[in-house]
């Protein structure tokens, strides 16, 4: 088959000569139109149809200068200004007659004056029409974008879209400016040069659907920028786009205005959201969240997540079933197959908002939403929206049902872990993502800081303000009012009140106005939900637990700042509730008061101690305040009887934990003999000690309960520390011995004894056997050893013989009996001093013994000895030693810290065999000598 023909529109140079000479810049620019109209537009339609769309081609096109005469056609095109017009009308003005050509489908033998050559306006679209499809076609390259934009060409387009009013025209120029507006500097131009408003009106006025596709995405390429976005929204681009989409057009329109209000309703505007409503766009958004196709499925999400950022919308939403649908998505993107955590922070942040509105947050209790929102706050993964959460469950404080879900489900641990947490980085929200329940009531227009700020038009509705005139202009976006009605601190009459941390002033203000203003942190909703839980008549299951008081004390010891006020009044409140009595003393909250506050030890500072902030004045003022108040429940009649049940009838676990607390909390005497020493109490804690911790800081609670109940035993005692071990400050007696040991006796020895080393050891006979009845038997009865001069002692080292030498010859105070003891951080087990220890009790020598002992008890129970010391000289297992190291431990003035540690050394090295620590603990707690005694614990 014969090739085809080449003509002349194969020549790119022949269409750019045809495209030149047309815009008037050529040699033929200025000759008769009429003589050139079959070549113009046989150039055009090659150009569009072969050498655009060659591999290359816009390039080629952009390169040869191309892009100059096909903008000075449209510009001489946009001068003409014709009417609108459809097919047959009228003629246009013969300056448009001389920039257009034919038909492209117009036969090339066709002269300039033939009958059926096209009327002017006619010819006019079909040239608009191919030189509009070229510059679209052009403008998806970036660099002919530029060049475009370099030549002025985004006015003549938008002068094509405001005079010819044909679907066709009306679409390549819409094509054209999408596709300019990809590029951030031609959008600005687009926008300045008022394209928004006629394309607007597109929408309104064309009937094509490919027309309105290239309108809507002319629109939604404008949308690139926060300010483009609301210029779009202010000049109507948002309403015809929703109302569009209710009238149920066709799958591709869908899609394309799907994606246009997707991009016009990121941070979604007052403007944007009152025309989409106004529009009817909700119910058909609603619905597209059922569409087959993923992508209108998704955007439609994401659209209706960003309209909740307005206030107003949001009650329409939830009616239009909004609600539903993004829980729905939010319950299936956090399932195991779920999407990303970035994926889910627009759902996220849109269902906290939708929590504002009561009507809403009856739709989200009833479907399920309050278990989900726990869900996120119990995951670890979004601890960046754990503070959101938190301010949106402030919506249900008074929500009595929904209240108790959320305690059923765990809330208030959850929240008091919050106190303390590190702030989410979220995206703050304005003045309108406020509550719209009460819209009159919305505060001033100024700066807000915070998603908590925006809280504030539902906190005035709620009550916690009387109106925005409560509101102060001068303070700062960190603070919000919340005033609450002061409750005592104390029902104890004339006692007084624990003054707050923080007093808030604020220049120019009243004392009384400034008196009701408490600081509104970012823990501010959590305290605000607690203090709700703490007001119910029987608050104790939820927050008289472990992990709520820990939450409490951590923020009121730990904040950066003073501590809110409201924290304080959770604290009293509970303590003066008689109902939560016995929930401090089974969680050990009592205990855990006094050792946190007055104490300064919390569970993180045990037992490697940790920097705290130094309030330990306030502090332990407000430690012994709220010890105070429990006391006052504890000795009342109710008290009496609940801590006598629980001594008596409670489990195991709730015996001991009333007999621990009852020495903080009882101050009269019969009281706490009769629970402690007549009912057991106290046998019950000294023989817990050895068994498994119920409480981390088990021990050292238990430490200071022995310690305050020796005060209550003995409270003459003085607080200043003593020795556990009396030191001898006169000089060492003179030493009897050691006259035998020079090169000239005296007295001169009659007898040695053999070491297993080999050491011959001088001795005197008589006065070893006067001192012991051991050695009386030995050197003076029938044994062989009485008729020996060289006596063997067997398994004794020389340091281990060395003070039983001295003793048998009366040395008593020589000192003799710290030569075989160890120093301190060494081992007692196994050393020279247990040997001796042994030896002094195999050779029948109490006195010995008790030196020996006493020698330990110096060196290692004194000032240079430490904690670690108490169970190495337990472990020697002698009641005499025990007792020193009970006496150590619990002696009053010593380091509650130090204290604890030593008592935990005990309990290590008692092991399984706790008698003999209990008899030493009960002995010192009573004030019972234990000289070689063994108390009884019938106490």
């Amino acid at each position: 088959m014969a090739a085809a023909k080449p003509t002349l529109t194969d020549s790119l140079s022949f269409c750019l000569a045809q495209l030149t000479a047309a815009a008037g810049e050529g040699p033929g620019g200025g000759k008769d139109p009429a003589s050139n109209e079959t070549p113009l537009g046989r150039a055009l339609l090659a150009l569009r149809t072969r050498h655009i769309k060659a591999a290359g081609g816009i390039e080629r096109f952009r390169a040869r200068g191309g892009l100059r005469p096909l903008l000075a056609l449209l510009r001489r095109a946009a001068a003409a200004d014709p009417a609108p017009s459809q097919a047959g009308s009228g003629s246009a003005p013969s300056v448009a007659s001389a920039a257009s050509g034919p038909s492209p489908s117009s036969d090339s033998t066709h002269s300039a004056g033939s009958p059926s050559t096209p009327s002017p306006p006619v010819r006019l679209r079909k040239t608009l029409d191919l030189a509009l499809s070229i510059l679209a076609n052009c403008c998806t390259e970036g660099a002919c974008r530029a060049e475009v934009r370099r030549l002025g060409g985004i006015l003549p387009l938008v002068t094509i879209l405001q005079c010819v009013k044909t679907d066709s025209i009306q679409n390549r120029t819409a094509r054209a400016l999408g596709n300019l507006a990809m590029e951030p500097e031609s959008c600005g131009d687009i926008h300045s040069a008022g394209a928004v408003p006629l394309l607007v009106e597109s929408l309104t006025a064309c009937q094509d659907s490919q027309c309105l596709q290239s309108v809507v995405r002319a629109l939604r390429n404008l949308a690139d920028s926060p300010q483009h976005r609301l210029a779009l929204a202010q000049q109507g681009a948002v309403r015809p786009l929703a109302e569009l989409l209710a009238a149920a057009p066709d799958p591709a329109l869908t899609s394309a205005l799907v994606r246009a209000l997707l991009e016009l309703s990121r941070g979604c505007s007052r403007a944007c959201a009152e025309q989409l409503s106004l529009g009817g766009g909700l119910g058909p958004l609603v619905s597209l969240t059922s569409h087959p196709k993923r992508a209108v499925r998704e955007a439609t999400i994401l659209i209706l997540a960003n309209l909740c950022a307005q206030g107003l919308v949001r009650p329409a939403l939830g009616n239009a079933g909004g609600v539903e649908v993004l829980l729905g998505e939010l319950r299936r993107r956090r399932g195991p197959n779920g999407a990303s955590s970035a994926s889910q922070q627009p759902l996220v942040r849109a269902v906290c908002l939708l929590c504002r509105e009561a009507i809403n947050r009856a739709r989200l209790r009833d479907a399920g939403g309050l278990e989900l929102l726990m869900g996120l706050l119990r995951d670890p993964r979004a601890s960046a929206w754990h503070p959101r959460v938190v301010a949106a469950l402030v919506g249900f404080l008074y929500d009595t049902g929904a209240l108790g879900r959320l305690q059923a489900l765990g809330l208030v641990p959850l929240l008091a872990g919050q106190l303390c947490g590190e702030a989410g980085d979220e995206e703050e929200e304005g003045r309108e993502a406020a509550s719209w329940d009460f819209p009159e009531e919305r505060t001033p227009e100024r700066a807000e800081a915070g998603s908590f700020r925006s809280l504030r038009s539902w906190l005035i509705s709620e009550g916690y303000a009387a109106g925005p005139g409560d509101i102060s202009p001068d303070w700062s976006p960190e603070r919000c009012p919340l005033p609450e009605p002061a409750e005592p601190v104390s029902p104890t009459p004339g006692q007084t009140s624990l003054q707050t941390p923080r007093t808030l002033r604020t220049q120019g203000r009243s004392p009384a106005a400034s008196a009701a203003e408490e600081p509104w942190g970012r823990e501010g909703p959590a305290l605000l939900l607690l203090s709700r839980f703490s007001q119910a008549p029987d608050p104790s299951g939820a927050l008289v637990t472990g992990p709520a008081l820990c939450g409490l004390l951590a923020y009121v010891t730990g904040a950066p700042g003073p501590p809110s006020p409201r924290a304080l009044r959770i604290l009293a409140r509970l303590t003066c509730n008689p109902a939560c009595l016995e929930a401090f003393v089974r969680s050990y909250g009592a205990a855990l008061l006094r050792a946190w506050l007055v104490l300064g030890v919390a569970p993180d500072d045990w037992p490697a101690p940790r920097a705290r902030p130094a309030l330990r004045s306030q502090h332990r003022e407000l430690g012994e305040m709220l010890l105070q108040n429990l006391t006052v429940q504890a000795e009342s009649p109710f008290g009496v009887g609940a801590l006598t049940h629980l001594l008596l009838s409670g489990s195991s676990e709730e015996r001991v934990a009333c007999a621990l607390t009852l020495p903080f909390i009882c101050r009269k005497p019969s009281l706490w003999r009769r629970l402690l020493l007549d009912q057991g109490g106290l046998r019950l804690l000294l023989t817990a000690l050895t068994r498994p911790a119920p409480h981390p800081l088990f021990l050292f609670f238990a430490a200071d309960s022995l310690s305050c109940l020796q005060g209550l035993v003995s409270p003459t005692v003085s607080p200043a520390f003593p020795p556990a071990v009396p030191l001898d400050l006169d000089p060492p007696s003179p030493c009897l011995y050691e006259p035998m040991l020079g090169p000239a006796p005296v007295p001169a020895p009659d007898l040695h004894f053999l070491l297993d080393s080999g050491l011959q050891l001088p001795a005197q006979r008589a006065a070893s056997a006067m001192a012991s009845p051991f050695f009386r038997a030995l050197l003076s009865g029938s044994f062989a050893e009485a008729q020996m001069n060289l006596v063997p002692l067997r398994g004794l080292s020389p340091s281990a013989a060395w003070p039983i030498l001295h003793h048998l010859h009366g040395c008593r105070g020589c000192g003799a009996a710290l030569g075989p003891v160890p120093p301190p951080g060494q081992p007692l087990l196994g050393s020279e001093a247990e040997e001796a220890l042994e030896a002094a009790g195999r050779f029948l020598l109490p006195g010995l013994e008790e030196e020996l002992e006493e020698a330990v008890g110096r060196i290692h129970l004194g000032p240079q000895g430490g904690p670690e010391s108490v169970g190495e000289v337990f472990r020697l297992g002698r009641p005499r030693l025990a007792a020193h190291c009970a006496r150590w431990t619990l002696g009053p003035g010593q380091c509650p810290r130090k204290r604890a540690l030593a008592l935990v050394g005990l309990v290590e090295a008692a092991g399984e065999e706790a008698g003999l620590l209990t008899e030493a603990l009960l002995a010192v707690v009573m004030g019972i000598e234990s000289d070689g005694k063994r108390p009884s614990l019938d106490c």
